[in-house]
C-alpha cells in the first residue's frame, strides 16, 4: 500500500510540478511578479477538493462517462493555454512588454487547471481510506513521499532552467512546454477512448518491459513526454499532431517576430 501511494501521488504531483517549474522559470526570465502562483495554487487546490467531493455526481453525467469527458476537456484546455503562453512568451522576448497581464492570467489558469485535475485524483484516492485506520498511516506516508519526490524534481527542473544561459532559456522552456502539451493531447485521447467517444484499439507497441510506467523514470517520462508503454494508434496520432501543431505555431511566431537589433543585443549579452 505504501508503494502504491508513492506511485499514484508521484504520478499526479510530478506533472503539475514540472509545468509549474517551467512557468516559474519563465516568470523569472521575464522579470514578472510571481504572486500569480499563489492565486493559481489556491484556486487549483480548492477546485480539486470541490471536484473530488462531487466526483460521484460528475461521473453519473453523460451516461456514466462525465469524469472522463470533463478530464479530457481540461487536458485540451491546458494544451490551448500552453500554446497561448508559448506565443506570448515569444512576443515578450528581447525586452518587449506585450500582453503581460494576459500572459500571467494564462499561467494562472493553466496551473490552476493542472492542480485541479491532478489534485482531485489524489483527493479521491486519499478520501477512500478515511475509515480504514489500519491502512491510513501507510497511505499518508506514501503520499508524503510521492509528493516530496515530485516537488523535488520540479524544483530541480526550475533551477536547471534558471541556470541556463539567457539566450537558451526561453528556447528550452518552449521545447519543454511543447512536449508537456503533446502529452496532454495523448492523455485526453485515452480518456475519450475510455468514454467510448473514440474507438478502442489494440496497442501499437508495448515497452513496459523496457521502461515500466510505475518506475521513477517512467513517471518522469510520463509527466514530461506523455510516455505510455502501450499507446493505441489514435493516441500516438494525437500526440504527434499536438506536437507538430504547437511546434509549427511557435516556430512561425518566433521567426515572424524576430528581435529588434537593440533589444537583441541586450538579450544575448
Amino acid at each position: 500500500m505504501l508503494l502504491t501511494s508513492v506511485i499514484l501521488v508521484l504520478r499526479e504531483v510530478l506533472e503539475a510540478a514540472l509545468l509549474l517549474s517551467i512557468l516559474l522559470a519563465m516568470t523569472h526570465y521575464l522579470g514578472l511578479k510571481s504572486r500569480w502562483i499563489f492565486i493559481a495554487l489556491t484556486g487549483g487546490i480548492l477546485g480539486s477538493i470541490a471536484y473530488g467531493a462531487a466526483i460521484g455526481a460528475v461521473s453519473e453525467t453523460f451516461d456514466g462517462m462525465g469524469q472522463e469527458l470533463l478530464n479530457a476537456a481540461m487536458q485540451f484546455a491546458i494544451y490551448g493555454l500552453l500554446l497561448l503562453i508559448g506565443i506570448l512568451l515569444i512576443n515578450n522576448r528581447g525586452g518587449r512588454q506585450q500582453y503581460r497581464a494576459l500572459l500571467q492570467w494564462c499561467m494562472v489558469f493553466a496551473v490552476a487547471l493542472a492542480t485541479l485535475r491532478e489534485g482531485s485524483e489524489v483527493f479521491v484516492y486519499m478520501i477512500a481510506f478515511r475509515h480504514q485506520s489500519d491502512l491510513l498511516q501507510s497511505v499518508l506516508s506514501g503520499a508524503l513521499i510521492g509528493a516530496g519526490i515530485g516537488f523535488s524534481i520540479g524544483a530541480l527542473f526550475y533551477y536547471l532552467l534558471v541556470g541556463l544561459p539567457q539566450r537558451r532559456r526561453l528556447l528550452v522552456a518552449l521545447v519543454l512546454l511543447t512536449l508537456v502539451a503533446a502529452g496532454l493531447c495523448l492523455q485526453a485521447t485515452q480518456l475519450l477512448e475510455q468514454a467510448d467517444w473514440l474507438p478502442a484499439q489494440t496497442p501499437l507497441w508495448d515497452t513496459s518491459a523496457l521502461l515500466s510506467e510505475n518506475s521513477l523514470m517512467g513517471q518522469l517520462c510520463y509527466a514530461l513526454l506523455g510516455y505510455e508503454a502501450t499507446p493505441t494508434p489514435i493516441a500516438v496520432a494525437a500526440y504527434v499532431l499536438g506536437l507538430l501543431l504547437m511546434a509549427f505555431l511557435l516556430s512561425a511566431t518566433w521567426f515572424r517576430r524576430g528581435l529588434p537589433e537593440r533589444e537583441s543585443s541586450n538579450e544575448f549579452a
